[in-house]
């Protein structure tokens, strides 16, 4: 945990027991580094009286990954976000790694899983495992949204109503990064051009997707004028 992180007493239980487990399929990875970006982007910090806010930011790549992005923020005291998205490179065969969960005071309204495809078939090597993932602790499972097309059929979005559905969560987390880790090592590299636009194509109709969530602009707006958070979603978030 960094040093910065302790120090806004961000110290969730359940995210961190998520940001343990993201990060250590993540040093699983070949040839994993930082990647270099604006500091002002990395840490986001207020302490304006009713408007507190601290976002913190990850970044690296790896060998199939183009970007591997970590954000953690709390907004007021009340509001904790932990949004996890992997890109792949477009030149592997590798889906995209995407988790989010917002939780306000004690309740966990929103936690969502997947390993969505970054080309037309991809899907059918990883469905089965994805499948198999123990997916029945849960009394609470959510309707994908409208732009949620961009998910596979094995998506898992819930609320989370009690420790024991948090920690069930947790493993299913778990395990859909750990079917990432095996098909990143499984991955070769592609050379034909089609294929890999093929990949680069899902990959921007992803972002554009996930920019129709309103509810990620919606916060931000509350504390970041328009040019800023449009920025912050295209360029941090979902750039492509």
């Amino acid at each position: 945990m960094s040093e910065s992180l302790t120090k806004t007493k961000l110290i969730d239980p359940l995210i961190l027991d998520l940001l343990q487990n993201i990060r250590e399929h993540r040093s699983m990875l070949e040839n994993l580094k930082c990647i270099e970006v604006d500091p002002n982007l990395t840490n986001i910090i207020s302490n304006e009286k009713g408007r507190e806010l601290y976002i913190e930011n990850e970044f690296h790549k790896a060998k199939g990954f183009r970007k591997l992005h970590i954000e953690v923020a709390e907004f007021s005291k009340n509001l904790r976000i932990l949004h996890c998205v992997f890109f792949p490179d477009p030149k592997f065969d590798i889906p995209i790694f995407g988790m989010d969960l917002v939780k306000i005071n004690d309740i966990v309204s929103a936690a969502i899983v997947d390993l969505s495809p970054a080309s037309q078939n991809q899907s059918k090597k990883y469905e089965k495992l994805l499948a198999e993932v123990d997916k029945s602790s849960f009394t609470s499972v959510r309707e994908i949204p409208n732009w949620g097309k961009i998910f596979s059929k094995n998506v898992f979005f819930a609320s989370l109503k009690n420790k024991s559905e948090q920690n069930a969560f947790c493993k299913v987390v778990n395990e859909y990064l750990s079917i990432l880790v095996k098909l990143s090592k499984q991955a070769k590299t592609e050379f034909k051009e089609e294929i890999i636009q093929e990949r680069i194509d899902y990959q921007k109709n992803y972002c554009l997707q996930q920019m129709k969530n309103e509810k990620t602009s919606m916060v931000l707006l509350k504390y970041f004028d328009e040019k800023w958070v449009n920025n912050y979603i295209k360029t941090v978030l979902f750039d492509f």
